[in-house]
């Protein structure tokens, strides 16, 4: 086993009755990887997570954690580490016997808890909260205490099921930092799930994209933005123009047109609002939506193509409701798509 096969799933199916979750699915993930399982709600990612944990019970394949087959291991002898989207803290308990309560199921007590529970309060930012109950606190230090009651049982992999969506957007932001503080400087192995692109952009090392219990890419987080393999990818992480290819020339609800440059022999071609170019080019659209969004300003267009979204810096003159304008959709700026679904 090397560190690159640390944690191995091997044609993983899991089922809900008669229903197929999840169907030979295969991954591998890195010792100390930081990995993201992204996608919609009913893709699969909680189920397969769930499974890691042994929460889940499994229909066909093997999983292996640092060359140990656990696929029949019990949860608690797994050690791996979960950390539920609720937190799931014991309101009558305080911070403290809050992280020392799976020390002390494992029979750990006296000087020895003290300093682990310690230990992990200061990996957290949370040594001064010892005494508090979980309601004296806010929803990110709720958070850090799961986190912290999570990491002093030394799991090989931690596993976090929408970590942040129970936070508002400064604490996201926060509890993002603290994430990434956390995971580089203990080197544990963590899977989080979310449905959330701009979190899973920003916090993992890579990102394994799920739809129907199936893994639809998996790269690090510059290739899923720039360089997404399939329409419903690009659709997920923000590219709202997207076109099938067909002859090299898009497919749209008015018929095939061509566009000037090199097409290559691909599915699809995507772009970004932020990559359409307003004001010159080829083709023709009316503004039917405007809007304000700090340093930028979107617009939504009626062409011949169908709908365009459009995104322009605000400190440009806007453009009117009902305006006609003209625009182009670069082809050096689209994605290609090499299955469009």
């Amino acid at each position: 086993m090397s560190d690159a096969e640390y944690l191995s799933v091997q044609n993983l199916s899991l089922a809900y009755g008669t229903s197929m979750a999840v169907e030979k699915l295969n991954l591998t993930i890195r010792k100390g990887e930081l990995l993201a399982l992204l996608g919609p709600s009913g893709c699969g990612k909680t189920t397969t997570m769930r499974a890691i944990a042994g929460l889940m019970p499994i229909a066909g394949g093997q999983i292996d954690l640092d060359g140990r087959d656990i696929t029949r291991v019990p949860a608690n002898k797994r050690t791996v580490g979960l950390v539920f989207q609720s937190y799931a803290l014991f309101p009558h308990l305080s911070v403290y016997e809050n992280v020392a309560f799976g020390l002390r199921l494992k029979g750990m007590k006296g000087a020895n808890l003290d300093t682990k529970v310690a230990s992990g309060l200061k990996s957290v930012g949370l040594s001064s909260f010892a005494s508090r109950k979980p309601s004296e606190l806010s929803g990110g230090q709720q958070q850090r205490v799961a986190l912290a009651r999570s990491m002093v049982m030394d799991p090989k992999v931690l596993l976090l099921d929408e970590p942040l969506s129970n936070l508002d957007a400064r604490l996201r932001l926060e509890m993002r930092t603290e994430l990434q503080r956390v995971q580089k400087a203990t080197g544990v192995t963590m899977i989080f799930v979310t449905h959330d692109q701009v979190e899973a952009l920003a916090l993992a090392d890579r990102i394994v994209v799920m739809k129907n219990g199936a893994i639809e890419q998996i790269g690090t987080p510059e290739e899923i933005y720039n360089a997404p393999v399939s329409a419903f990818v690009a659709d997920f992480v923000g590219f709202d123009n997207i076109f099938r290819l067909e002859e090299k020339r898009l497919k749209t609800e008015n018929g095939h047109i061509t566009l000037s440059g090199d097409i290559p022999e691909i599915t699809g071609l995507a772009w970004r609002p932020g990559a359409v170019t307003l004001g010159s080019g080829p083709f023709e659209g009316t503004v039917r939506g405007s809007s304000f969004a700090g340093n930028t300003r979107e617009y939504l267009l009626d062409s011949a193509l169908g709908p365009i979204k459009a995104e322009v810096g605000a400190a440009l003159p806007a453009y009117e409701i009902g305006q006609k304008l003209a625009f182009d959709l670069p082809v050096e700026k689209a994605a290609g798509l090499k299955v469009f679904n």
